[in-house]
């Protein structure tokens, strides 16, 4: 096979990985309606789980109070939109300045008084360290809303 082909079939394979779901039918996520947050793309993807590189966000008392400070955190990004949101988990969307939109799924663990979550680009294999930087700026805000 020709170099430019081997690069093509590359190319082709990148994309089309990056177009993959996040969780294959049949999974356990699925099964008990709780989002899987790993990440597929590291290049484009942050969380709290596994290897991510991101801390859970610790919360004190009962998960609706949880869900109301993350309502109350993401109320500071005028960028965010909820999806969908249920006792235990809520699906974000933020679009940046320019257009693009990054999906962030939040999920509430009563057993270990943390949210943990996933933040990924919809769009594209790099984010250049959006989802990281968007993040860390909301862990912060979040810490700001349990302390008052």
């Amino acid at each position: 096979m020709p170099i430019t082909s081997r690069y093509a079939a590359l190319t082709a394979a990148i994309l089309l990985s990056a177009c993959a779901s996040g969780t294959p039918h049949g999974s356990s996520a699925e099964a008990t309606n709780t989002p899987d947050l790993g990440c597929l793309l590291p290049s484009n993807c942050v969380n709290s789980v596994g290897t991510g590189g991101l801390a859970p966000l610790p919360y004190s008392g009962t998960p609706s109070q949880a869900m109301a400070l993350l309502q109350a955190t993401l109320k500071q990004f005028p960028e965010a939109t909820v999806v969908s949101s249920d006792a235990r988990t809520m699906q974000v969307i933020f679009t940046t300045p320019m257009g693009f939109r990054d999906q962030v799924d939040f999920r509430i663990n009563p057993q270990d008084q943390n949210i943990d979550f996933r933040s990924r680009s919809l769009f594209g294999l790099f984010d250049w360290g959006k989802n990281h930087s968007r993040m860390q700026a909301f862990t912060m805000r979040f810490a700001q809303q349990t302390r008052q």
